[in-house]
């Protein structure tokens, strides 16, 4: 009898025992299911809130974008808005200086200051509102007593020297220093009906040292300067002097001043 009842225990435990297993596992099966389930979400979720940020991150770099792309077009239509000012300032100030040219009878080539006659005005060459000028001699008076010249500062240097009117120093720390004067002519022949050119050394080197011309503004060989009016007017060669701190280029006799030899042909 106790043999049966131990037999049927252990037979009611393993049926126990075997349909709690049987419905544990689909429970089991089911838990993991849903883990993955839920962590496939969380998965889904994380990469659609990346994307999310991502959309958000590129619509500001497109407005930034859009905003710089902006300021530009602005930066660019204000700069043409400035150009546009400053040409038509620069439009009314010419046409301002030729209304002021025009007016007042005026040369606008003023590259050579002395070519034009006009009176010696002292207010011309000094500061006007400079306190110490009252102190300075007056042009007019420190040239009264030299020889008259029709152009330029209405002085003749050559005969001021002449006359002992004037004696150039020849070294800015030795007064005692003598000039090297050269007294020789060199003659220009000039095409059509001028007169030659004759450049007189004597006159230049009582006032100039050789080396104030040669070689930068003359080399000193014949036939290597080539000369004409237009470069003179412009500065270079004579023109570096003349119609700065020598007579005027209008003075055209001072120069031109060897009349041309002409030779009747035979018949």
């Amino acid at each position: 009898m106790k043999k049966y009842m131990v037999q049927n225990a252990l037979f009611i435990c393993s049926v126990m025992i075997a349909g709690y297993a049987c419905s544990s596992a689909p429970n089991t099966v089911t838990t993991d299911e849903r883990k993955s389930d839920e962590t496939k979400q969380d998965i889904k979720q994380t990469k659609q809130v990346e994307s999310d940020v991502k959309q958000a991150m590129n619509i500001e770099q497109k407005a930034a974008q859009t905003n710089t792309t902006a300021q530009q077009v602005t930066q660019v239509s204000a700069t043409g808005q400035q150009a546009t000012q400053t040409e038509a300032t620069e439009q009314k100030a010419m046409q301002t200086n030729v209304a002021s040219v025009k007016s007042a009878n005026v040369n606008p080539n003023r590259f050579n200051r002395l070519l034009e006659r006009r009176s010696m005005v002292n207010r011309d060459l000094h500061d006007p509102d400079n306190p110490l000028l009252v102190y300075l001699q007056k042009p007019s008076e420190a040239f009264r007593d030299l020889p008259k010249a029709k152009t330029g500062n209405k002085v003749d240097w050559v005969k001021a020297i002449d006359a002992g009117k004037i004696k150039p120093r020849h070294d800015i720390l030795d007064p005692s220093v003598q000039p090297m004067v050269m007294d020789l002519n060199i003659v220009m022949q000039v095409k059509g009906s001028m007169p030659d050119v004759v450049f007189p050394h004597k006159a230049h080197t009582r006032w100039l040292d050789c080396s104030n011309c040669h070689p930068a503004i003359f080399i000193p060989q014949s036939g290597a300067n080539k000369m004409s009016m237009a470069d003179n007017l412009l500065g270079k060669r004579c023109g570096v002097c003349h119609g700065k701190v020598a007579f005027p280029l209008s003075s055209c006799t001072k120069c031109h001043s060897n009349k041309k030899v002409v030779v009747k042909e035979k018949k």
